[in-house]
This record gives C-alpha cells, sequence and structure tokens, in this order.
C-alpha cells in the first residue's frame, strides 16, 4: 500500500510538470499585431513548439512556431527552417520578454504557413 501511494504521488508531479513547462498564450499581447523580416539564425523544430531566431536588421528575436506535428501537416518541413533562409514572421510579442514573438504565420521559400 505504501509504495502505490508514492507511486502516485510521483505520478501526480510528472504530470503536472508536464503542464507547467508548457506555457500560455496569454502572455503574448493579442492586440498588437507585427510583421518581421529577416534571415534564420538557428531553429528548433521540438515540442511542444519550434522556434527560430530571427534576425532582423541589428536585432535578434526568439520566434514561437507551432508544434512540429502541425508544421508538418500544413506543409513547412524542419529543412524549410534553415539556418540563413529569409522568413517574414507575423504575430504578437510577448508582454514581458524583450525580443519575443508567437508567430500566427510564416512565409519562406515564396509560401506561407498559417501555424495557428
Amino acid at each position: 500500500m505504501r509504495t502505490s501511494s508514492w507511486m502516485g504521488v510521483l505520478a501526480a508531479l510528472c504530470v503536472s510538470g508536464g503542464a507547467l513547462a508548457h506555457h500560455g498564450w496569454s502572455s503574448y499581447d493579442s492586440a498588437r499585431a507585427m510583421t518581421l523580416t529577416g534571415v534564420i539564425r538557428e531553429s528548433g523544430y521540438e515540442n511542444p513548439h519550434g522556434y527560430i531566431e530571427l534576425e532582423e536588421q541589428e536585432k535578434t528575436w526568439h520566434v514561437v512556431l507551432a508544434p512540429p506535428s502541425r508544421m508538418q501537416s500544413r506543409g513547412l518541413p524542419a529543412s524549410a527552417l534553415k539556418e540563413g533562409a529569409k522568413v517574414t514572421v507575423e504575430g504578437h510579442p510577448h508582454r514581458t520578454t524583450q525580443d519575443e514573438l508567437r508567430a500566427e504565420r510564416i512565409t519562406v521559400g515564396g509560401k506561407t504557413v498559417e501555424l495557428r
């Protein structure tokens, strides 16, 4: 009985830890739309959300994308997000984190993909 109680507590902690790792979209200012064009300096095609580090003029933005499964199903493979690719993203800035944007859509290689 004692072992199963500890296992239940451990399972609950694991589940809650995963939930805490995922951030809510209320941290982004949905009333303020932005469009950025620049060059990808780094990218990640990983869960829970992909990302790119976008160099736009003299500033680098951390751009949060969609989950890989959604990007893949909508025609945006990981290979499209290669370093050096020129992209345009439209989205909403983070309310408190400078230089972070949640992308609604991305245009790369002449193709626009809706991310949300």
